[in-house]
């Protein structure tokens, strides 16, 4: 794309962009002429919750697409994209759709599947090291991620690559709602030539990396709406002209359906255990990257004492990343003594998290699920039945429960920490191991910091603020027609 939003690229940008795009095709071929097909199953774990189904490759079309579905296009990188995509299916079975599981990743057959799968590979690569190499994370990986991804140069690049991406998408058809939870879903729809893409774009730091062209672009805060509707940043030399009005829409934040259903039931329960005298109850989501060990081990050496004393009760989930739990089992050798494990058994998963919400728990719990799909959604049901969330500043910060944020994995998500401690569903961003063991201390101590959480869930709650999955299939409904 030699124009974005009508700003002109250089022509030297366009020309390295399509050189990288052309790196691709000699790397894994060109299938812009194979005949790619679809067939749909039910997606573990939360298939039968939604009712949501999993595109596949066939040999022949075996979906009959109807005025109900919707297809929701997303990509394996970290947890964060398909935990919005599982909000996005639960707000849509909630209204009475039948979402599609669209994972343009999985396609492994395809150069589309390929290419994703090398970026997401250094993507993970880069998370891991940005924190266990100081300078990389000071010097590469928060410049990148907080400048170099933002500029319009970057989106041309992704544009054309994306191109190649569309062969997959011949079987769907192009009036259909296509809600896509990364920006390479929503470029591949475009140029495969879908009429209804909304492109939900996960940041509330403003980058060029989510933008799609043709698609409309949906934020969950005021700030990002501003940023990404004046380009905000993008260019380090010029003042873009701005995203038209009709390309963007604020939401709100991104929440599953019994999540948004049950935050005041849940908040009250959080209070009146609180009241009661019951273990504080921690839960500890381990990014997708297996990051940040350092500071989860620290936690848990800071939480042992009053788990022992029945004071504090610690949920951890470490997602399918079996080899970070047994990291932790090395640098806390006797924890294994005070904890349960939960591993890959999703239904006793959720019948702890359902038993939970009615009973007290003590010691420490860990989950862990091979299974994508379950790794991811242990968290939201486990949510439900903690009091504090324990997280980095990814897509977490969104979500309606008290959280405790730690150092931030890349410099786009330092707004994430900012947003949740302006609602004050959250604390600001603690930059320390040492830092977060003082909070969680003062918590364990003292009421007022998660009664100001609660109550500020609450306020935001009655404002719409956290309805932003709702809103966006029901953009989707008034784009249809």
């Amino acid at each position: 794309m030699k124009k974005i939003f009508g700003n002109q690229i250089p022509e030297s940008v366009y020309r390295k962009a399509l050189g990288n795009k052309e790196k691709y095709i000699r790397k894994y071929g060109d299938d812009s002429q194979t005949e790619y097909h679809l067939s749909a199953e039910n997606v573990p774990a939360v298939g039968d919750i939604w009712n949501v189904r999993g595109l596949r490759f066939s040999d022949s079309s075996e979906v009959a697409f109807d005025e109900k579905s919707i297809v929701i296009g997303n990509i394996r990188m970290g947890f964060g994209h398909y935990r919005i995509s599982m909000a996005i299916a639960s707000a849509a079975h909630a209204m009475g759709y039948d979402p599609y599981w669209f994972d343009l990743h999985s396609l492994n057959d395809s150069v589309c599947g390929k290419v994703i799968a090398e970026q997401n590979k250094l993507y993970s690569m880069g998370s891991r090291l940005s924190q266990q190499v100081p300078l990389f994370n000071k010097t590469v990986w928060e410049p990148l991620n907080s400048e170099g991804f933002r500029q319009l140069s970057y989106n041309c690049s992704d544009q054309l690559t994306a191109e190649l991406m569309t062969p997959v998408f011949r079987d769907i058809p192009r009036d259909i709602p296509f809600i896509a939870a990364h920006v390479w879903p929503a470029q591949a729809a475009v140029h495969a030539g879908l009429e209804n893409v909304i492109n939900v774009i996960p940041d509330n730091w403003p980058m060029a990396l989510h933008l799609a062209e043709g698609s409309l672009h949906t934020v969950q805060t005021p700030s990002a709406y501003m940023g990404y509707r004046m380009l905000r940043g993008m260019d380090k030399d010029n003042i873009l002209l701005p995203m038209p009005e009709k390309d963007i829409e604020y939401t709100g934040h991104y929440i599953d359906a019994e999540l948004v259903d049950n935050i005041e039931k849940d908040n009250a329960e959080r209070l009146r255990r609180r009241e009661n005298g019951s273990p504080m109850r921690w839960l500890m989501s381990v990014g997708g990257a297996g990051a940040q060990k350092e500071i989860f081990v620290s936690v848990i050496h800071k939480l042992i004492p009053y788990i022992r004393k029945k004071q504090a009760t610690l949920l951890i989930n470490v997602g399918d990343h079996m080899d970070v739990w047994e990291d932790i089992k090395k640098a806390i050798p006797n924890i294994g003594r005070i904890t349960r494990e939960h591993f890959d058994d999703f239904g006793r998963t959720k019948a702890f998290a359902e038993k939970a919400l009615g009973k007290e728990i003590y010691g420490i719990h860990a989950f862990c699920h091979s299974d994508i799909f379950a790794a991811v959604y242990t968290t939201n049901l486990l949510i439900r039945c903690c009091d504090v969330l324990i997280t980095k500043p990814g897509e977490l910060s969104f979500y309606p429960v008290p959280k405790l944020m730690i150092k931030r994995v890349g410099g786009h998500e330092a707004w994430g920490a900012i947003r949740a401690a302006e609602i004050g569903d959250g604390t600001y961003e603690l930059d320390t191991p040492a830092q977060t063991c003082a909070v969680i201390g003062e918590m364990q101590q003292s009421d007022d910091f998660l009664r100001l959480m609660c109550r500020s869930i609450s306020d935001a709650n009655k404002t719409g603020i956290y309805n932003g999955a709702y809103n966006v299939i029901k953009l989707a409904e008034k784009r249809r027609g």
